[in-house]
């Protein structure tokens, strides 16, 4: 699995964090009793704080989509999937209503903002990389 952090883009990391494990989970890239990265190896590698892995994992663990096995580590619970897949159409329509809520403010068009629309799910096509590929997607114009 590979993580992403764009300290950048306005989500806390561990929201970052949270959402791409939500995500990969949703996406099935994350099976239910998989083991997730520790977090020490995790924020060396996107070097961050432990803190914030261990953060992100406590929120994971509160909301029933990580548990903890007894000297292994975090892995996925049984029936996450199902959520996860909820949580990410939920984070999909926040984000969407905010972009949509903005560009009608902007004074386009609900024609003009769906021919957008289209012409950038054209351009991004099968370019896109989930969160279970191995190198970061390149941004769209």
């Amino acid at each position: 699995m590979f993580f992403s952090i764009n300290i950048n883009n306005g989500v806390a990391i561990y929201q970052q964090i949270v959402r791409q494990v939500k995500f990969a989970i949703a996406e099935g890239s994350l099976q239910p009793g998989q083991l997730l990265p520790g977090g020490r190896s995790l924020s060396v590698e996107l070097a961050i704080n432990p803190n914030t892995v261990v953060r992100a994992y406590q929120q994971l663990q509160s909301e029933g989509v990580l548990e903890s096995l007894r000297g292994r580590g975090m892995v996925v619970c049984q029936g996450a999937a199902k959520f996860c897949r909820q949580e990410r159409k939920a984070i999909i329509t926040d984000g969407l209503k905010t972009v949509l809520t903005e560009a009608l403010h902007a004074g386009l068009s609900p024609e003009e903002i769906e021919d957008l629309v289209l012409k950038q799910l054209k351009k991004l096509g099968p370019k896109i990389n989930t969160v279970a590929t191995e190198s970061p997607s390149e941004p769209a114009e």
